[in-house]
């Protein structure tokens, strides 16, 4: 007689540790000490508090049953959360981070073990979240809504090895316990050690909603001029303009993207005057420090934006000199219509479409026609043609490459002092293969501007095409702080990919591929990566099937746009590339 099958429903979490492999061969008995101290002092702790069981730990992960799912997502939470507490006080080499992932379903029973389809979505979730992050199904989502402190995102229906049917994943994004994300780390963003600040969008109070571009020009200025200093640390334009017309708790932007400080806004235009209103704020008070408003003629708009860059710098440090502040002036434009198309192009490149960068090149020419000596303009010129060229959508990839570089190269001729021109001309010579030279004007745009993400990103890109690719993950990292909550962190996240696919570290490689198509669906290069990640692998039906996106985002794939992205001084770092195109499916 067949023995019958005992089932039951049960909220399951599965856990492992990213980059173990790694962390073991660098510090075997270190890595081994370490995780068994997180087990005991932490995990175990928070699973029994939550009325969870642990079924086994593996090496690198754990799988535990819940009898609710809500104590199941409280414990991922609050394990992400304890994990980021205790990695604050640990070397980079030293810290262990979690991916979690958490499913509900249908579980069969073999003694102390379970197994089954809800056993293994769970694994899967896991394999989905970010670093320092946790993954729910759809299922979990349903049940926890509204019963944990928590806020999730949508990420779509995701088909899985061996899941027969999509699964629909849910991201953990915030919660008053969870981690916020730290570049791939997933630790809470601790304050950094020199005075930091985030400019928000100003608001546009014109009855012109058309003039919204201009206000964001402005406070888009005033970051610039802020990011010239050294001695402070400001946050990206685009992690901090996600908060663009919505209301926003001060205290909370400055938990999510670790800063001291928050300048918030707006802007009134009416014929020729304008008027600028701006505050700054202590985050972790709400306490006002400084609040002004500035009334002046639009052609004085250069002098305001100094003015409220230099009272502000004045309020947060005391110290920065007069000549700092004068250096820290932009090179302005001579003509405000040309830095009004300018303004617009920006506008057009931040959330980049085809026709998009095609709108942003024509306002950088007509600066141009206003303007021939405005540095800005070729910087946006050579940034929409590198955009052309790594979104798929250029027709000669050499000759885009080629007006790319000239743009920057002539920007950079201009304004010496502009870091944005220096990273899209060192990303132009990567691509290129002016290996020595683009390293010069990848270290000269870090140098020219340390808090630029894009700047530290190409960095990280010039560090892996040129052999050293573990310096580019700690570049890619530093941009991931710099704009923590940057709409385009899927580009970081392709460059942070690039140079674990060069250390063979092919899980994590996998992982942040998976991540970047999670944020980016259309990108190429994010199925690109999972491709190829996953054909090293063995995974052949997943680095297959993240072949044919690739196909589907660009019919025209060959061996000319291989050729063009694969710019690496080692011929045995392009060929590896290429190997995994070819396992997973490329017959070029």
């Amino acid at each position: 007689m067949t023995k019958k099958v005992e089932r039951r429903l049960a909220a399951i979490l599965s856990a492992d540790v990213v980059g173990y492999s790694n962390l073991m061969e660098a510090d075997e008995a270190g890595t081994l000490a370490r995780l068994k101290a997180h087990r005991a002092e932490l995990f175990d702790p928070i699973t029994e508090e939550n009325g969870g069981r642990i079924v086994k730990l593996m090496g690198d992960g754990a799988l535990v049953e819940f009898p609710s799912v809500v104590g199941a997502v409280r414990c991922a939470i609050e394990v992400q959360r304890g994990m980021s507490m205790r990695n604050e006080s640990l070397t980079e080499g030293e810290r262990i981070t979690l991916r979690i992932g958490v499913n509900l379903g249908d579980v069969i029973i073999e003694g102390e073990d379970i197994y089954g389809e809800g056993v293994n979505i769970a694994a899967r979730l896991q394999g989905l979240a970010a670093p320092g992050g946790v993954s729910v199904s759809g299922k979990v989502h349903d049940e926890v809504r509204g019963k944990v402190e928590a806020a999730f995102e949508d990420q779509g229906e995701k088909s899985v090895k061996n899941i027969a049917q999509p699964i629909r994943v849910y991201a953990l994004t915030s919660a008053d316990e969870a981690p916020t994300r730290q570049g791939d780390e997933g630790a809470d963003l601790a304050l950094p050690s020199k005075p930091s600040i985030a400019v928000l969008p100003f608001n546009n109070m014109s009855e012109d909603a058309g003039q919204e571009y201009f206000a964001d020009g402005i406070a888009d200025d005033i970051l610039t001029g802020l990011s010239r200093f050294h001695d402070l640390f400001v946050i990206a334009r685009n992690s901090s303009f996600i908060y663009k017309g919505s209301a926003v708790d001060i205290k909370q932007v400055g938990r999510e993207l670790g800063v001291r400080y928050v300048l918030e806004g707006g802007v009134r235009k009416a014929g020729d005057r304008v008027r600028i209103t701006a505050q700054l704020i202590e985050a972790e008070t709400g306490n006002h420090l400084w609040a002004e408003k500035y009334d002046g003629e639009l052609a004085d708009i250069f002098d305001l934006q100094d003015e409220i860059t230099a009272s502000v710098v004045g309020a947060i440090q005391t110290s920065v000199s007069f000549a700092e502040i004068e250096r820290a002036r932009g090179k302005h434009p001579s003509n405000l219509d040309a830095h009004d198309h300018i303004m617009r192009g920006w506008a057009e490149w931040i959330h980049p479409t085809q026709e998009g960068m095609a709108n942003a090149k024509e306002h950088a020419r007509a600066a141009l026609a206003l303007d021939a000596r405005y540095a800005t303009a070729y910087t946006l010129l050579g940034w929409a043609d590198m955009l052309l060229l790594l979104y798929g959508w250029s027709a000669d990839h050499q000759a885009t490459i080629r007006t790319a570089k000239e743009s920057a190269r002539r920007a950079v001729e201009l304004d010496d002092g502009d870091g944005a021109a220096y990273a899209v001309l060192g990303c132009s010579l990567v691509l290129s293969r002016e290996h020595d030279t683009a390293l010069a004007a990848c270290e000269r745009a870090v140098r020219v501007n340390p808090n630029l993400a894009g700047a530290a990103h190409i960095r990280g890109l010039a560090y892996v095409c040129t052999g050293r690719p573990a310096e580019g993950v700690e570049e890619c990292r530093r941009a991931l702080r710099l704009s923590p909550r940057d709409p385009e962190t899927f580009g970081f996240l392709n460059t942070l990919a690039m140079c674990q696919y060069a250390l063979r570290d092919y899980e994590a490689a996998a992982g942040t591929a998976e991540e970047l198509v999670a944020l980016k669906p259309d990108y190429i290069f994010g199925h690109w990566h999972v491709a190829i990640a996953c054909a090293q692998l063995g995974r052949t039906e997943r680095a297959e099937r993240a072949f044919q996106e690739i196909l589907r985002i660009k019919p025209n794939f060959d061996q000319a746009f291989i050729d063009a992205v694969t710019p690496f001084q080692d011929r045995a770092e392009y060929e590896h590339e290429v190997d995994g195109l070819r396992k997973a499916g490329w017959q070029g």
